[in-house]
């Protein structure tokens, strides 16, 4: 099947709610992680070029349909591809490794990419604890500290233990969550803060008011919300509805304790009786209705898109479609 068609889009105004991707590189049935980690590289590039914001890749762990692991690696393979689009981890879970490493591995890649580098950070583990404990087997410490530790090594005050290349490399820093825990804490450090909708919906609106209502200038000086949301777009409701079929059947797999790599659509078990989920399938007259609910409901700053389709070039229209749509999203409050 051919590629997307890349439009050409004016440079954006800075008012107008951005877009940008969330990508786990899944490994899809038939599939294997090194071209998962392929697709990710040119899903990328065709981001760079339909003038999405920002590209990010999450860690996780022992999950076979995931080949993310390494976002600091992935990240760097990804920026080299691209040209405009900022880069980063979405995110690196903090409590898996020594803020010192975190701080060197992207103050480098700020130093190569400057003005193009994400840091998000999250709470999570990522996978088992068994995982967690395999990463980071030392004593336990409270996620704030971590996060307090990590940006000091970014900073210019004189201290004994120096992250040597974080030295005037600095990535933005960003803090993940999907309940108020994070929201609390974002708006405590002035840090920026993604919520991830496409996990939690119900809580969104609680966590991004929290913030916005809380929130002290720290190293940002607004509060700046992110709120990834998974979708699926296609020319007409039935195409994307069909498309969906495969996460739906991911999804209803979960709920049963199974774990499948997300099937091709027409090999998909789907259960109507329980609804739509949190993904948003459907045409562009109907995707720019939900994603105007959602930044409603958010007060989003930013849109962050998770696309779960099987099909890699379905997937990459799916994309071009959004970016399309994005265009007549309103501007921001």
């Amino acid at each position: 099947m051919d590629g997307p068609v890349v439009v050409a889009h004016p440079v954006r105004d800075d008012a107008r709610v951005r877009v940008s991707v969330l990508d786990t590189s899944p490994i899809v049935a038939g599939s294997t992680a090194r071209e998962a980690l392929q697709r990710t590289v040119d899903l990328a590039a065709l981001a760079d070029e339909l003038g999405y914001h920002r590209y990010w890749l999450p860690e996780h762990h022992s999950m076979r349909g995931v080949a993310s692991a390494a976002p600091a690696v992935a990240a760097a393979r990804v920026a080299d591809a691209t040209r405009r689009i900022r880069v980063g981890a979405g995110g690196v879970l903090l409590l898996n490794h020594p803020p010192l490493v975190v701080a060197e591995q992207f103050g480098t890649l700020a130093a190569f990419h400057p003005g193009r580098i994400d840091l998000g950070l999250g709470r999570a583990l990522g996978g088992p604890q068994r995982v967690a404990d395999a990463l980071n087997p030392g004593p336990a410490e409270s996620f704030s500290s971590r996060i307090k530790e990590l940006l000091t090594y970014f900073s210019d005050s004189d201290q004994p233990l120096r992250a040597t290349p974080a030295q005037g490399n600095v990535p933005d820093v960003w803090l993940l969550g999907s309940s108020t825990a994070n929201a609390h804490l974002a708006a405590e450090l002035g840090l920026p803060y993604a919520f991830a909708y496409h996990l939690r919906p119900a809580e969104a609106a609680a966590a991004t008011r929290i913030y916005r209502e809380t929130f002290r200038p720290g190293r940002t000086l607004e509060p700046s919300i992110v709120v990834s949301v998974a979708v699926v777009a296609a020319a007409t409701e039935e195409r994307a509805e069909w498309l969906a079929r495969s996460i739906r059947a991911k999804a209803l797999s979960r709920s049963r304790g199974e774990r499948i790599l997300l099937p091709r659509p027409e090999d998909a078990t789907v259960d109507p009786a329980i609804g739509p989920g949190p993904v948003l399938a459907g045409a562009p007259a109907a995707l720019r209705n939900s994603l105007r609910t959602v930044i409603a409901e958010t007060g989003a700053d930013e849109l962050m898109i998770t696309t779960p389709i099987h099909d890699h070039a379905e997937r990459k229209r799916s994309y071009a479609l959004v970016r399309e749509i994005s265009d007549t999203l309103p501007p921001r409050a």
